[in-house]
């Protein structure tokens, strides 16, 4: 599976070349395919508050690059370079603020920085570290799919249909994705018949960038707005919902894409098994419940317009970019260190004391 996979590899958005953080905008997706090179953390902040780069993985492994640019560039300019960095650690932790593998990445860089020795060469250790959290979090995906595709098999051994929110692919993480990876790997070994791609609104990251990764993967796909996927559970033989995750709590409520919850409400009533895919990563052990997710909103006229022109009436939007799935509609919680079935508090503790299984 590992092999096939590998070979089927065709999507890419983060790459580090020269010395410089390279993003593929997805704000362009499907129609432009433009690559962005970053030289400085306050470019990649930007570049993450902005959403070129999104995806909770994604983000994480966009920063802990950034931190490499900002060595360079505090080295360069001597002085008290440590002390200096803080403002870079501080620019990149305010850039997002839900998805928690941004601060993973940013605490395994500074402490890869604390352990540094003399004589080391900061700039040298510190991009070691930033290629070895994202070649992790690659292995991460492809372990994950195996995994998901083996959950999958185990429930139902035929073709069936699926259905998958936002993005969590290729685009979403340092390769393969988390959901999509899942959905990729059951698709080759004859599980998926289909997948419904929620539109996802309003940033559309379901029609523009799910439904190009799949279609670009020959993976048979059609989208839906949001509010259709209650009936297309009733009416298409729907088997799973499978989606990813921005954060994780200790009980294992789970932040994800708005729309989410709504998802696994109408997948619990109409039999509908419903899995959640993330790394470990994902997971925020410090946070006993859902409830103390932070939840980013941004700005409403992201609902009010549509390339600049205003479709809505005069009147004030919310716009919560996430919301939070108790753990008791999750059927299956799947990461790299393993598949937790009905996540809870206990569950969820033991899980974090495996190791890695990649």
């Amino acid at each position: 599976m590992r092999e096939q996979l590998l070979a089927a590899e065709k999507v890419t958005a983060i790459a580090w070349r020269e010395g410089a953080l390279h993003l593929l905008d997805q704000r362009l997706l499907p129609f432009t395919q433009a690559w962005l090179a970053y030289d400085s953390a306050a470019a990649v902040a930007e570049a993450i508050r902005l959403m070129v780069v999104r995806g909770a993985p994604a983000i994480g492994i966009a920063a802990a690059y950034a931190v490499v640019l900002a060595v360079r560039a505090r080295v360069a300019a001597g002085g008290d370079w440590r002390a200096a960095l803080e403002e870079d650690f501080r620019l990149l932790s305010e850039s997002r603020p839900t998805a928690v593998n941004l601060f993973w990445a940013l605490n395994c860089m500074r402490e890869r920085l604390q352990r540094l020795k003399a004589g080391d060469d900061p700039l040298r250790v510190m991009e070691q570290e930033a290629v070895g959290i994202h070649a992790s979090d690659r292995e991460a995906n492809l372990t994950m799919a195996q995994l998901g595709m083996e959950v999958i098999r185990q429930q139902q051994g035929n073709s069936q249909p699926v259905m998958t929110h936002c993005n969590a692919g290729a685009l979403a993480t340092g390769g393969f994705g988390t959901a999509l990876g899942v959905i990729r790997a059951a698709y080759l070994e004859g599980l998926v018949e289909h997948v419904y791609a929620d539109e996802t609104r309003p940033w559309l990251q379901g029609s523009r960038l799910t439904a190009w990764e799949l279609a670009c993967d020959g993976v048979p796909v059609s989208l839906n707005a949001d509010s259709a996927a209650a009936h297309l559970m009733k009416t298409k033989g729907i088997t799973w919902v499978i989606v990813g995750a921005d954060r994780i709590a200790a009980n294992g409520d789970v932040a994800n894409k708005i729309g989410t919850y709504q998802l696994a409400v109408n997948a619990m009533h109409h039999g509908v098994r419903f899995m959640v895919v993330a790394p470990s990563s994902t997971i925020d052990m410090s946070l006993e419940s859902g409830d103390e997710i932070p939840i980013e909103e941004r700005d409403g006229g992201e609902l009010l317009e549509l390339a600049g022109q205003r479709i809505a009436a005069d009147v004030p939007a919310l716009n919560p970019v996430f919301d939070v799935t108790p753990a008791d509609l999750i059927d299956y919680l799947v990461t790299e260190k393993g598949v937790v079935e009905r996540p809870d508090a206990a569950k969820m503790a033991q899980l974090m004391c495996r190791k890695r299984l990649h």
